[in-house]
């Protein structure tokens, strides 16, 4: 698969570079190497179920130009297709922000556009944002609304990156408020620093078949944290890192213990999400340009990358447990790319029951 997508990679850029009056020659003059040089990453939301399966969605690449390449706002949910859900599941879903008639999130919280964004700057420095509202919304509970689903909110979240020089990087996470239901099955404020509950009435993230599931003695147990080092992101193999490399975002990890109706141990079910993860990487003789004039770190008459191309999925009627199928696209110098993979989950031997 990796040899595959090099050779697409490769082939995808030789068609851009030709279709594309004027840019064979922009590139040339101005590119930063495509392999070593300053780059940066940004992506919504991507999620790990289990040890083999992860969904990433759209991630943006900074072009070898000076410019920008950033998320769509049609992105506005995970999973968007059964492709997705194929792999994340079919109860949970985590909303970006932007919603319609029916607010996932608590009252006084508007629907807004993501601003998820990948910028290789005038002076070739590399920087990375994502900036939204999460709603992590369990439709197994039933709710007669979508709010009444929602057991997690990440209001304002912010996570940025900048690396300016091998001695001066910089990288910041940041969120408004955590929201999270309580045993009292309240949606509540819970803090800007991180979370870590235990007992949360959460079930799995997929139907779990021949099994008696007690939806009241399931529960799960998550922890909201930073993302801190380049392993905690949840990549593809096209997302590299440098010599120098900073990063940033919100990572979320749930732990569910499926129960039945007497209370014993079925499975254990562990998923990991990472919401706004973003990086930047410069090789370790970086040096930026000086801002504006004619060179290398000079702009292009037209620097901005808009757009993406979808996350790859399994479709529904191909989907097993073996194979993976990535969607590549090259924009400008920036690579989206989306894997799948089957939703797995561990089984445990019994132990006895949780004292309530």
């Amino acid at each position: 698969m990796t040899r595959f997508v090099t050779k697409l990679a490769a082939a995808t850029a030789a068609i851009a570079l030709a279709s594309v009056p004027g840019l064979a020659s922009a590139q040339t003059t101005q590119a930063v190497d495509e392999k070593t040089g300053p780059v940066s990453f940004a992506n919504v939301a991507s999620v790990r179920i289990g040890n083999p399966g992860s969904l990433i969605t759209e991630t943006q690449r900074s072009p070898l130009t000076p410019g920008q390449s950033k998320l769509s706002p049609d992105r506005t949910v995970v999973p968007r297709d059964d492709g997705e859900k194929n792999t994340f599941g079919d109860k949970w879903a985590v909303n970006l922000g932007r919603f319609g008639a029916q607010s996932p999130f608590p009252p006084g919280i508007a629907s807004r556009d993501h601003n998820v964004l990948a910028a290789l700057q005038q002076t070739t420095v590399p920087t990375a944002v994502a900036e939204s509202n999460y709603a992590l919304l369990d439709n197994g509970r039933g709710g007669a609304k979508p709010a009444d689903n929602t057991v997690l909110v990440l209001e304002g979240a912010k996570s940025a990156v900048d690396c300016s020089s091998p001695t001066k990087t910089t990288s910041s996470t940041s969120v408004g408020k955590i929201w999270v239901r309580d045993e009292t099955g309240a949606l509540k404020p819970s803090g800007a620093s991180g979370v870590d509950v235990k007992g949360l009435k959460l079930g799995p993230p997929s139907v779990i078949k021949n099994e008696n599931v007690g939806k009241d003695e399931t529960t799960s147990d998550l922890t909201v944290s930073r993302v801190t080092a380049f392993d905690q992101l949840i990549r593809q193999d096209g997302w590299r890192n440098g010599d120098v490399t900073a990063v940033a975002g919100w990572k979320v990890d749930i732990v569910t213990h499926v129960r039945d109706d007497a209370g014993k141990d079925l499975r254990e079910a562990r998923t990991t999400l990472v919401l706004g993860g973003v990086s930047c990487s410069i090789p370790k003789n970086f040096v930026a340009k000086p801002a504006g004039g004619t060179g290398p770190g000079a702009a292009p008459e037209q620097p901005a990358v808009p757009g993406t191309v979808p996350a790859g999925g399994i479709p529904p009627q191909a989907a097993d447990s073996t194979r993976t199928v990535v969607g590549l696209g090259l924009l400008g110098g920036g690579i989206v790319i989306g894997a799948a993979a089957m939703l797995l989950f561990r089984r445990r031997k019994p132990v006895p029951v949780r004292e309530k």
